[in-house]
Parts: structure tokens; sequence; C-alpha cells
């Protein structure tokens, strides 16, 4: 993963809230400016919504197969209109929905226990289907590695054990800002 400047993450930022925006009004998103050379290298992204504190959306694009600035364009919209828990955001919502950006580093397996609660990220696939949860997810709710591992396995509808029984573990870390910091920084 390579690092983003300040200029980076407040770029993407606004470039998330302007497609947010877009997607939920229906208005057809310009990209006004040129993008910078770091924005255009490829990575995978999530957007993360949050209404008064609590979670409102979060998809994300994890291949680095598309330019991040990409990613992040469909993941604010995917995040928005979407994420199959919550129903589609309203017009109305906009002004009290923050933004969380994670920058994803590539995919790379690891065997169980080398996976760092807070560090890592687990994507855990069997088959056609596949779970993932950001590092982030695991800090917060205090998890072990252990309950980390059964919860990705359990969001990707597999047995909180298949992590032992053969699916595949791919770990990643991400690079995590949000408008909020942004916000009190000006």
């Amino acid at each position: 993963m390579f690092p983003l400047t300040a200029e980076d993450k407040k770029n993407l930022l606004h470039f998330a809230r302007l497609s947010l925006e877009c997607a939920v009004t229906k208005k057809v998103m310009d990209i006004a400016a040129e993008m910078a050379d770091s924005l255009r290298q490829p990575a995978g992204a999530f957007v993360t919504l949050w209404k008064n504190g609590d979670l409102r959306g979060c998809v994300g694009h994890v291949l680095a197969d598309q330019p991040l600035y990409k990613s992040v364009k469909e993941s604010a919209k995917a995040a928005a209109l979407y994420d199959s828990r919550f129903h589609p955001v309203q017009p109305s919502e906009l002004p009290d929905l923050a933004l969380e950006i994670s920058v994803l580093s590539a995919l790379q397996e690891i065997p169980p226990d080398q996976i760092e609660v807070g560090v890592h990220g687990i994507m855990i696939t069997r088959g056609r289907v596949r779970g993932l949860l950001l590092p982030q997810v695991a800090a917060e709710h205090r998890w072990s590695r252990e309950t980390f591992l059964a919860e990705t396995c359990h969001k990707a509808g597999l047995p909180a054990d298949a992590w032992q029984r053969g699916a595949r573990i791919e770990v990643f870390t991400s690079e995590v800002f949000d408008d909020q910091a942004e916000e009190n920084n000006r």
C-alpha cells in the first residue's frame, strides 16, 4: 500500500461525498478536476457511512484492479444504495452522514496464528462464498483472533469453524480516514 498525503485524503473524501450525493439525488457525477497520480494507482477501498454514530452502510472493492479513485467512487455509491443490510439512503439523510474510507493493501495468505487483531483485516473464502471484515471492526469489538476469524466466517455464511477446516484465509491492512477528522482540522 502506498502512503496517502493529507491532500490525497482530503480529495478522496470530497470525491466520495460527491459520489454519494450524486447517487442519492440521481444526478450525473462530473469529475471537474484531474485526479492526482497517487489516486490513479490501483487499490481496493471500502467506504463506510455513519449516521449519528450508527452504521448506515459499508461496501467496498477488495481487489487492486482499478484506480483508487474509481474504487472509492463505486464504493460510496454502493454503500448508499446497495448495502443489503439497509434501505437506500434518502436525500434527507445526506447532511447527517459521516464518511470513512479504508484504502486496502494487497491480500496475502498467512497462517491464522499470525493474524494481528487491529492490524489485519480478514477475508475468508470457501468455494464461491467469501466474507470480509475490516481491521477496525475487530479492534472496536475487542475480539480475540479466534472470534475475529469466526465472525468473518459468519459474515460469509460459513460455519464459525470454517477457518479451521480448509477455508482460504487472506489478510490485508488498511489506511483509514474520515471526514469527521477532516472537519475538526478546519
